[in-house]
């Protein structure tokens, strides 16, 4: 998959392993947000096989998602929280990728 550093604007990733039980409820999670911002610039990798990426932002646990700028990491998120929770830091990034 991907095996360099992103360096478009502003993109979200969606990190997670297969046997992750909070991963499945977080999927679904995501799942929810891509049908509501559908133009979202977010990718979703098996962190079993992207090492390189949790090497490179240095991810600590699943889930993950990683919110990018520019290359560089402006924010990991750990803890889902809820569906409203989740869209709401989304909504940002949907925003700022349609503002280029």
């Amino acid at each position: 998959m991907v095996k360099r550093k992103n360096t478009q604007d502003v993109t979200a990733y969606y990190l997670y392993t297969p046997m992750c039980g909070t991963c499945q409820v977080a999927s679904k999670m995501l799942s929810v947000i891509t049908e509501l911002l559908p133009d979202l610039p977010m990718g979703k990798a098996n962190l079993n096989y992207v090492q390189e990426i949790a090497d490179l932002y240095e991810v600590e646990s699943v889930p993950c998602l990683l919110i990018t700028e520019g290359g560089k990491l402006k924010e990991k998120v750990y803890a889902f929280h809820s569906v409203p929770y989740l869209y709401n830091k989304l909504k940002a990034v949907d925003e700022y990728s349609r503002s280029w």
